[in-house]
């Protein structure tokens, strides 16, 4: 089985990103997560230019990466300084690594306008760097920036400077497409060109403008390179750089080719996931393989198939990459996954039941309202066990108030004031919060810790508000989904209404409820 070289660069060009900002901790919390997911180089940042990367590198020394090579990313020498006097090189060999990755200016545009020196310096600055550093005792992977753009205006400078890297000895060239602008029939041809000129493994980095990043890394593979660079979940500057999630995905299951273990492929969910959460980014819901969405089933018609046979909508058993299947329950879904649904919760519907018929009239209508209950699979218990008459009431609400003051100077306060009744037992309390619906929450709890301590062991853990229809304006209706947790897990509950307060009130009790059905809970003088 050909091996194809996985060459991470999120702690470089990830970290680029617009809105990320790694700590020193952070670039070692995903060095190792990508270690342990078998990439073969990880490319640690670029010491000559910032002190967090000299101690990131530092951190290596002394605890080195079980299985990647840590590569040291730099510029080829300034021009007039000599590579023994560049300071960038003296701080990729003060940085211990045994790898190092330099760029090189490709396009005479470049070399004329920016590094303003003459083409021939340039193709000299390459060589005296490459020869450099491989002098050292590293191995030398060399980046061709903007190859491709290099190789539309001049061809042959832009081979030049590869041949000058070659020569010199760098182990493998790198084509690098820097403003992401190429199309796949171009960059292959290109390619095919190269390789009939140079003697050297080549490489692809290309990013994202175009939308076309990873079909450019697997069509460059495809051509013949043999090391594809990428980050984790497509981070980088702009439109991102080639996303390596779904580059492993494709090159390990589609063609075959060795690139992690199978073992290593069950971890790419939870590594796109890590990352996305010390990036502080959304993780897309949509990404391929890794997606909370990757193997989610909506349609009625594709549940149905998928029931009878997971591959008649699925293109891979989504547990080879770590994912799962999911099955949404909707409007659009039919009877199938309320039946499921109903399985799992050990009620029993049989699918021409007038109880299966009112559920799924009952679901309708009220996600016609804007209830969603995708996100919201308490809510949905609850709502299938009333239409059951399989649930009981634990509290009767008489009313609740909520006040938001706010004073000259000072901070905006909110009070919930709440009486319900619990078995025939009146209670009214209030409670501050930090917004109406913490208070709200907060009061609830306090009234119902005394018939059901349970409570006190729950928590709100998350607060999203969608507005449904924002051409209504401020009469729009409003739809609430509010995540909760315990010691032991966390469930989702959802509310709608045109008032913020009382569609947040629906997701609240329901939460709640939620909350005393699966401890079990018992009215009081049951």
């Amino acid at each position: 089985m050909k091996k194809i070289e996985l060459y991470d660069t999120t702690l470089r060009d990830g970290s680029q990103t617009e809105g990320i900002s790694y700590s020193v901790a952070d670039k070692i919390k995903i060095a190792r997560k990508l270690d342990e997911l078998g990439v073969a180089y990880i490319e640690g940042g670029f010491p000559g230019s910032n002190p967090k990367d000299r101690m990131f590198f530092e951190e290596f020394k002394k605890h080195p990466l079980k299985n990647a090579a840590l590569t040291a990313f730099g510029a080829t020498r300034k021009a007039g300084v000599a590579a023994k006097d560049d300071p960038v090189f003296a701080a990729i060999l003060h940085s211990g690594v045994r790898v190092a990755t330099i760029f090189g200016k490709s396009w005479d545009l470049h070399v004329r306008d920016v590094l303003r020196v003459s083409l021939e310096e340039n193709l000299e600055i390459i060589r005296d760097s490459v020869k450099y550093l491989v002098a050292e005792g590293l191995e030398l992977i060399y980046d061709a920036e903007h190859f491709f753009d290099a190789y539309k205006h001049n061809r042959d400078y832009a081979m030049a400077t590869l041949l000058a890297a070659q020569d010199c000895g760098a182990r493998l060239l790198c084509l690098c497409d820097t403003n992401g602008g190429t199309l796949t029939s171009q960059l292959v041809a290109v390619i095919a060109d190269v390789q009939k000129n140079v003697k050297l493994p080549l490489g692809i980095h290309v990013h994202n403008d175009l939308g076309l990043a990873v079909a450019n890394s697997i069509a460059a593979v495809e051509a013949g390179c043999v090391q594809v660079q990428g980050t984790i979940n497509g981070y980088g500057e702009r439109c991102g750089n080639a996303d390596l999630i779904p580059i492993v995905g494709i090159l390990k299951l589609k063609m075959g080719l060795d690139c992690v273990t199978d073992e290593q492929l069950k971890e790419l969910t939870e590594v796109s996931h890590f990352v996305s959460e010390i990036s502080n980014m959304k993780q897309a819901d949509n990404q391929p393989f890794v997606g909370k969405s990757a193997f989610a089933h909506k349609a009625g018609v594709h549940i149905n198939a998928v029931y009878k046979n997971p591959k008649s909508y699925e293109h891979i058993e989504p547990e080879r990459v770590g994912n799962v299947r999911r099955i949404l329950v909707s409007e659009l879904a039919g009877k199938t996954p309320i039946l499921t649904k109903a399985e799992e919760l050990k009620l029993q519907l049989k699918k021409d039941s007038p109880d299966t018929k009112r559920v799924v009239k009952l679901l309708q209508d009220l996600e016609h309202e804007g209830y969603q209950f995708e996100a919201a699979d308490a809510s949905f218990e609850i709502l299938v066990k009333r239409a059951l008459k399989q649930y009981k009431k634990f509290f009767e609400l008489e009313g609740f108030r909520v006040i938001v003051e706010k004073r000259q100077k000072g901070t905006i306060t909110s009070e919930a004031t709440i009486k319900l009744k619990v078995g025939g037992v009146q209670e009214h309390t209030s409670s501050d919060g930090d917004g109406p619906v913490n208070a709200l929450d907060n009061a609830l709890r306090k009234a119902l810790k005394g018939f059901y301590p349970v409570v006190s062991k729950m928590h709100l853990s998350d607060f999203k508000v969608r507005v449904l229809d924002a051409k209504d304006g401020t009469a729009a209706k409003v739809r609430v989904l509010i995540q909760s947790q315990d010691e032991r897990d966390s469930w989702t509950t959802v509310g709608v209404s045109e008032n913020i307060i009382e569609a947040s009130w629906l997701a609240l009790v329901d939460s709640i409820e939620y909350k005393l059905l699966k401890d079990g809970a018992v009215l009081p003088h049951e």
